[in-house]
């Protein structure tokens, strides 16, 4: 934390992110707020469409026997659907997020309470549980489904929390054991990472300690807290020059650069602080409102379990690039700049999502989700 008090000491010297006359800011409303009816609606349907589909699916994890050989739903009896594990959680994530933020008359919500009662057992969940107690678990899901479990925690939580939903308080107590075991875990390994991983796919760290952080805020755990905070600044408290040119590449579904910043905008936690870390991490913002900078991905084979990838990054750069604006200080000329490029990529990411395609709409309208009830904002 000490190179954070060192970045803010530079920028209130340096009189970064002075504001200029000619270029019009955007305000609240340029940024994602309540999802439509609409696209709640999509999006359910394709989580409901997969969270009980047992195949096709992917099974990748390390076994010491034959005996831990078997059928996705005899593994994971919670989350064997949505073709891999780490996609069938946050396909479940996808229907408590919109449970709490879709319309409250949709059509969808019966069905999907249905579907999560069926699948949020406690004897579902210890088969879960026997998974990860394995001697062969290893590095299995660490860190892209670790991550996104503790989002669906972390959701229920606030769910119980605002609506005294008892349903959603039950969910939760039976989730709690997995919980544990993936928190217990991953305070074991964050001290072991000698540095980030920096890729565009499941292994980024930045990624995932965005949403474990969203976790460790909401269930009070403060020592988790801190300790990801300290992670993400000894990663990335002097990063300089971040090669944007160089992505995406050709699989990626996380952009490694504005995952980093967006991470770097909740752990600086200043506005000023996180404006100069900014300049020296991406200089080449604009400063003239142009959106032209970034172009969206371009997936040439939505059919193409890989190359669909593009389509997802180009949800999640929405998202970073919004939550970098607002995290700047309100006069700062990046922010038009920013959110220029954050809607055309909005609206790539958002049209991507369809049922043509397993390989797509089995993961992509998570992402969307995300981005359109605006979730990576802290909220």
């Amino acid at each position: 934390m000490k190179k954070l008090a060192l970045l803010l000491t530079a920028a209130l010297l340096s009189g970064c992110g002075d504001p200029q006359s000619d270029v019009t800011l955007p305000g609240p409303e340029a940024y994602p707020s309540q999802i439509s009816p609409e696209l709640a609606d999509r999006f359910s349907r394709l989580a409901l469409d997969c969270v009980q589909k047992e195949f096709p699916n992917k099974i990748s994890r390390t076994t010491d026997t034959a005996e831990e050989i078997g059928a996705p739903q005899e593994l994971f009896p919670v989350f064997y659907g949505c073709f891999d594990w780490h996609s069938a959680v946050h396909g479940h994530w996808l229907l408590v997020r919109l449970l709490r933020e879709g319309p409250q008359d949709a059509p969808w919500r019966e069905e999907a309470v249905a579907k999560l009662n069926i699948n949020f057992t406690a004897e579902n969940v210890a088969g879960e549980l026997a998974n990860f107690r394995r001697p062969a678990r290893g590095s299995w899901e660490r860190p892209y489904g670790w991550a996104w479990v503790l989002q669906l925690t972390a959701e229920l939580r606030e769910l119980a929390q605002e609506t005294n939903d008892p349903q959603a308080k039950a969910w939760l107590d039976i989730l709690e054991p997995l919980e544990s075991d993936i928190v217990a875990a991953t305070k074991d390994w964050i001290p072991k990472l000698a540095y980030p991983i920096r890729l565009g796919t499941h292994n980024q760290t930045s990624f995932a300690f965005t949403l474990m952080l969203d976790w460790a805020e909401v269930a009070g755990d403060a020592e988790f807290a801190t300790l990801i905070r300290m992670r993400a600044g000894d990663f990335h408290a002097n990063d300089v020059d971040c090669p944007l040119a160089y992505e995406p590449s050709g699989e990626d579904f996380l952009s490694p650069c504005l995952m980093t910043a967006d991470l770097m905008r909740r752990v600086t936690g200043n506005a000023e602080t996180f404006a100069y870390w900014l300049t020296r991490y991406l200089p080449e913002i604009p400063t003239d409102g142009s959106a032209d900078w970034l172009a969206p991905a371009i997936v040439k084979d939505a059919s193409d379990g890989k190359l669909v990838h593009l389509d997802g990054v180009n949800s999640s750069r929405a998202w970073n690039l919004y939550n970098i604006a607002r995290a700047l200080p309100e006069g700062d000329a990046r922010r038009a700049s920013l959110v220029a490029a954050a809607d055309i990529h909005r609206d790539a990411g958002v049209a991507a999502v369809s049922d043509e395609h397993y390989s797509g709409s089995h993961w992509l309208a998570s992402f969307a989700t995300y981005l359109m009830t605006d979730r990576g904002w802290n909220d």
